[in-house]
Order: structure tokens, then sequence, then C-alpha cells
């Protein structure tokens, strides 16, 4: 559990503020998504992200930490046995916060705050270096790859352009 900040809570005394955030951690656990202030989310977000932590462990001591903020058995079970698996090839960013605008009564900014338990794909990195394929020994013929290639044909256009621009300037002589 996060040491309560000095100044300002976001209720009462720390005590307070701890089981407050439990609580919004066990909606959120247990609704995949909640609406609430933006300033309540931002520290729910450590707090919601430590407990998926030690439910991807899935260990007897980590169900133990996360039952000590989060009582409620029901949640726990359902945190260890279906949100983990579902983030487990994630290494982090467990949850999202979108704003939706504010409230009408006192003009609090809201926020809904969900987890992402979409499957994570990963990124596909492009090569900028040419990549030489195999020919026979003698060979004068070498196969390029395309998005260099092209890169290279257009890098030779604008320096070809370049240096026409450069011959039809007019040379100023200086006294």
């Amino acid at each position: 559990m996060p040491k309560p900040t000095k100044g300002p809570r976001l209720g009462g005394g720390p005590a307070h503020e701890r089981l407050m955030l439990a609580n919004l951690a066990a909606a959120l656990f247990t609704h995949k998504s909640i609406k609430t202030t933006e300033t309540r989310a931002k520290r729910l977000r450590p707090l919601a992200e430590r407990m998926v932590q030690f439910a991807k462990r899935g260990d007897l001591h980590a169900r133990r930490r996360v039952l000590a903020t989060i009582t409620d058995k029901t949640v726990v079970h359902e945190l260890f046995t279906v949100i983990a698996p579902q983030v487990n090839e994630r290494e982090g960013g467990y949850t999202r916060i979108t704003k939706l605008g504010f409230r009408k009564g006192d003009n609090a900014s809201m926020v809904q705050m969900e987890l992402v338990l979409e499957p994570l794909v990963p990124k596909v990195k492009r090569s900028k270096v040419a990549t030489v394929a195999a020919t026979p020994i003698g060979s004068d013929s070498v196969v390029v790859d395309d998005v260099v290639a092209d890169d290279a044909a257009v890098a030779e256009d604008v320096v070809a352009d370049d240096a026409a621009v450069v011959a039809d300037a007019p040379v100023e002589e200086t006294k």
C-alpha cells in the first residue's frame, strides 16, 4: 500500500484514504472499468498496477499481500485467476485513464479508468540497413531490400535537386 502523502488527502485521514483506494481497486478489478475523478484515478493507478504485478507472480505470499489490501476474497480470486493470465505478456501499463469531461455539480474532472486486457501486439521494427541476399561467388548482381532502395533513390533525387539549385544560383561578388 502506498504511503499517504502529506497535505490534502482524498477524504479524511490517511486510514480513510487507504480504505477508499482499496475499495476503488476492488471495484476496478470487479467491473474492469470505473468512472471516478481524475485525482482519485491518478492515486489509484500505482496501487492497481502493483496488485496486478502481485497477481502475475501468483504465489501464496503474493496472494496474501493482495488480501492485506483488498479484503474481499472473491475479488482477489478473480484478479489472480482471470485478470493475471490476460495481462501475462505485458511488462506494465495495466490501466488506462481516459478523460470524460467535468462533473455537473462541482466541475470535478471525471475520467474512465479501465484495465487494459487486450492481447499485447509487439511492434514490428523496420530496419534501414541494406540487406544483401546470398549471391553466387563471381556474380555482379546484388539484391537490396525494396525499402532501402526506395529511400536511396529518394535521397539521390534530393541531392541532385540541391546541386541543380546551387548551380543555378547567381554568384555575388564581394569587394
